[in-house]
């Protein structure tokens, strides 16, 4: 599941999924790192509907704007449908350093929910794995405006810090001045 939407206020309200970092948009990026996904599921808006893949189901929440557990609680809703599916990951579109080698450190461990943690032990929310039946008993009857936090109340969480080659996978571009900071390491190369 690729979360996709938001208002990118302080990105001037463009669609942040399409800027690119070396050239390529952020959300093609992180496409290829969950290219071996056997069901896809992109909550955002109508015109991201070219770049996805064929197969790929593209949701939203009602109404838009109910921040990330409303379009977590969207996405869920597109996998029954999906059939078979019992491990979900649950990333933002905006996170250009996403690979396919962070998807499998995610999806190795076995736990209800798996995310990575940084250096001072904060979870990245948006970049998690989740068994599909815990993320839909975690989710509140009202979405909207719920904090990713409340997700977690009663959630088993296996917290795994990112022990891979290059930029941390949870890096998100929110403002232009992380967007400028990803293209310059891009530049750089891996660490």
């Amino acid at each position: 599941m690729v979360l996709a939407g938001g208002a990118a206020r302080r990105m001037g309200g463009v669609a942040k999924p399409l800027l690119p970092v070396g050239g390529v948009p952020m959300l093609r990026r992180v496409l290829a790192a969950v290219a071996d996904a056997r069901a896809l599921v992109v909550v955002g808006p109508p015109e991201l509907a070219a770049e996805l893949p064929a197969g790929a189901v593209l949701t939203r929440e009602e109404p838009p704007g109910g921040g990330p557990v409303a379009a977590v609680a969207a996405g869920a809703t597109g996998l029954p449908e999906l059939g078979g599916v019992d491990r979900v990951l649950v990333v933002a579109a905006d996170l250009p350093f996403l690979t396919r080698d962070a998807v499998a450190a995610l999806l190795a461990v076995d736990a209800d929910v798996v995310m990575f943690t940084d250096a001072d032990g904060r979870r990245q929310h948006l970049c998690a794995a989740w068994r599909l039946g815990a993320l839909r008993a975690a989710l509140p009857a009202q979405p909207h405006g719920a904090p990713m936090r409340a997700l977690l109340a009663h959630a088993d969480v296996a917290e795994v810090p990112w022990s891979g080659v290059g930029p941390a996978p949870w890096y998100d571009c929110d403002t232009p001045e992380e967007l400028s900071e990803a293209e310059a390491v891009h530049g750089r190369g891996p660490a």
